[in-house]
């Protein structure tokens, strides 16, 4: 017989646990909820423009955020937030392994509602294992439909949530529900609708372990003073081994005389893992570092009064006696990376020009010979008002002595709020006799007649001959 490719999925049904980690992981779950789900309904006043505090406008090619339009010229911002995020992901992967994946990841923030919904539904982890096991009858029914039908509220809120960022969100919910909306609103919904109920609902830890790349790389990042969690072996083993407190087993100091660690192998951190994994077993792929069976265990810990740390974040030299380094060149090489791009990303967000403007020679013809003997060149000027104030410009020729300009039957440019417009400009020229060289080089200075805004100079050149 033929071998399948890929063993069957075993169903994890994990049991709740309460601690520190798991409030810090409801702590970042409700903000990033919040955010996710409120952020487009938050109003924002400005001059001209929408009401939205982040609206990402495609069809006029803007996108909004606060006080901040982003306009296509400005695409270099997007490249420097992604050197970021992936310098930031290397730099907190090499000191405290993936907590990212554990408490920021939107596969965890996700797939924790789905199994905080199973939970009130289904109820704890023996309800929940009886419930899958037992033959389907009316109670099956009627809580795995309320369940998925739970999850498939979620997903539909998520779909519509991510919609509202591309338009007026109150417009965009009316429009939606009375089939006025763009289409592409309601296949946006739809695919996020069923990816979201999958990947959480039905794929969930699968996710993590085969279709995340990160699970795959994130060791190359580790070395031995990276923070993971680590259960205490030499603590927890002991030279007998793990026990559980059987009669002459109960207390920290008959085990201590009898060789046996402080494991009572209770079984509870793997009960609380979400990816079904034993911890005991060693640092495994499967881990997301959660660090719910930190919290599992330092319960089992308190409730026996001995000291917690059996399952800690730990490093392995911490492990094996040593110290944890945490400035190493790779971390402060790291640093300084995220630092640099950063401030030079801010830098160029407070220092952006206010008028933008480009120049394009028009190739077909690259120039003209007029019948008094100059030569004609013309270009292409496109402006960009990104200010909230009506810009009354002008046009001039620098860095070439004796060059007209012709702006044909425009006789003035004038720009509303966030406005563009494209200006086409000839320039004349009398080359020197004698000859002149072949290209010369020249300067567009657009100006503000009332001095609102600082002028900009964009250069070009002249062509005189082929």
């Amino acid at each position: 017989m033929s071998q399948p490719l890929y063993q069957a999925r075993i169903p994890i049904h994990p049991r709740s646990v309460e601690g520190r980690f798991r409030n810090l992981k409801y702590g970042i779950l409700f903000l990033a909820y919040a955010v996710f789900f409120l952020l487009p309904w938050l109003r924002w006043e400005r001059e001209t423009g929408p009401s939205q505090a982040v609206l990402f406008d495609i069809p006029h090619r803007r996108f909004y955020l606060f006080d901040l339009i982003v306009y296509p010229q400005d695409i270099f911002w997007l490249a420097g937030l992604l050197m970021i995020a992936a310098l930031l992901l290397f730099f907190v992967t090499g000191l405290a392994g993936r907590v990212f994946c554990g408490y920021f990841c939107f596969q965890t923030l996700w797939t924790d509602v789905y199994m905080f919904l199973e939970r009130r539904i289904q109820g704890e982890r023996p309800a929940r294992i009886r419930l899958s096991n037992q033959p389907w009858n009316a109670e099956k029914i009627l809580k795995l439909g309320a369940t998925h039908a739970s999850w498939l509220l979620v997903a539909f809120a998520t779909g519509l949530g991510f919609v509202l960022y591309w338009a007026d969100a109150p417009t965009m919910v009316r429009e939606f529900f009375t089939g006025q909306a763009a289409h592409a609103a309601y296949v946006t919904t739809g695919l996020l609708t069923l990816t979201t109920y999958t990947f959480a609902g039905l794929a969930r830890e699968q996710v993590c372990t085969y279709m995340c790349p990160y699970a795959r790389f994130q060791s190359v990042m580790f070395d031995r003073d990276t923070l993971i969690v680590s259960y205490d072996r030499a603590r927890g083993e002991g030279m007998a081994g793990r026990a559980k407190p059987a009669r002459d087993l109960r207390s920290r100091d008959e085990r201590q005389q009898a060789g046996v660690g402080d494991c009572i192998d209770c079984g509870y951190c793997v009960q609380v893992c979400p990816t079904g994994i034993d911890i005991r077993n060693g640092l495994q792929i499967e881990c997301i570092h959660c660090a719910l069976c930190i919290d599992a265990c330092d319960a089992i810990m308190d409730k026996q009064g001995w000291p917690r740390g059996l399952i800690r974040y730990t490093s392995e030299n911490a492990l094996e006696g040593g110290k944890t380094r945490f400035l190493k060149l790779k971390t402060v090489g790291y640093g300084t990376a995220i630092l640099i791009i950063g401030t030079l990303l801010v830098l160029s967000v407070l220092h952006r020009p206010e008028l933008d403007a480009n120049v394009s020679q028009v190739r077909q013809p690259l120039f003209v010979q007029m019948a008094d003997g100059s030569t004609q060149n013309s270009y292409e000027i496109a402006l960009n008002n990104k200010t909230q104030r009506r810009l009354d410009l002008e046009i001039r020729v620098v860095g070439l002595e004796g060059a007209d300009l012709d702006l044909g039957r425009v006789e003035e440019i004038v720009l509303e709020p966030t406005q563009r417009t494209t200006v086409l400009a000839r320039v004349r020229y009398h080359p020197e006799p004698g000859g002149s060289p072949s290209r010369l080089p020249l300067e567009f200075e657009i100006v503000e007649r009332e001095g609102l805004v600082e002028p900009v100079r964009v250069g070009s050149q002249l062509s005189l001959r082929p």
